[in-house]
This record gives C-alpha cells, sequence and structure tokens, in this order.
C-alpha cells in the first residue's frame, strides 16, 4: 500500500537519504501536476520517475501514475503538493 500525503500550501517534502526512495507530485502555475521520483530495481540499480504530460492533466491523473509507478518500486509514500509554490 502507498500513502499519499498531502503537503500544505509552502510546505516542502521532507530531505531524503540517498538510498530512500521518494515520489513527489507538484502542482504547476498552468494547472498542471508533475510527478518525479527516485527508486531501486531488486538488482539495486536507480531508476527515476518523471511524468508523462497525459498524467499530468489533473492531480487525481497525476497521482494514479505515480502510484502505479510507486508500486512497482516499493515508493512507500507519495508526497502531494496541490497548489504552486507561489501561491
Amino acid at each position: 500500500m502507498v500513502e499519499i500525503i498531502h503537503l500544505a500550501a509552502g510546505e516542502q517534502m521532507p530531505e531524503m537519504a540517498d538510498h530512500e526512495p521518494w515520489l513527489i507530485v507538484e502542482a504547476s502555475d498552468d494547472g498542471r501536476f508533475f510527478g518525479t521520483g527516485s527508486a531501486f530495481k531488486p538488482t539495486g540499480e536507480s531508476v527515476f520517475y518523471a511524468s508523462l504530460a497525459e498524467s499530468d492533466i489533473s492531480l487525481k491523473g497525476a497521482i494514479g501514475a505515480a502510484r502505479k509507478w510507486a508500486i512497482k518500486y516499493s515508493v512507500p509514500r507519495i508526497w502531494v503538493q496541490a497548489t504552486p509554490d507561489n501561491e
């Protein structure tokens, strides 16, 4: 199960150690939601997440796509910043 943690406006995802998987979905000024993250394959090789344009259109779509990736790579939580930094 992947935990979804919603951040308050202006709040940042905590710093993660280099060996910890992480994933964040962040609102942009243009109304889209971008996901980025990092995890490890079972072999120990690093793997990175960058959301696709078709997932960025809505918060629900961005979280859904991020959740699939998080499950695949055993990322325990997704941090969500639903408002742009400048608001």
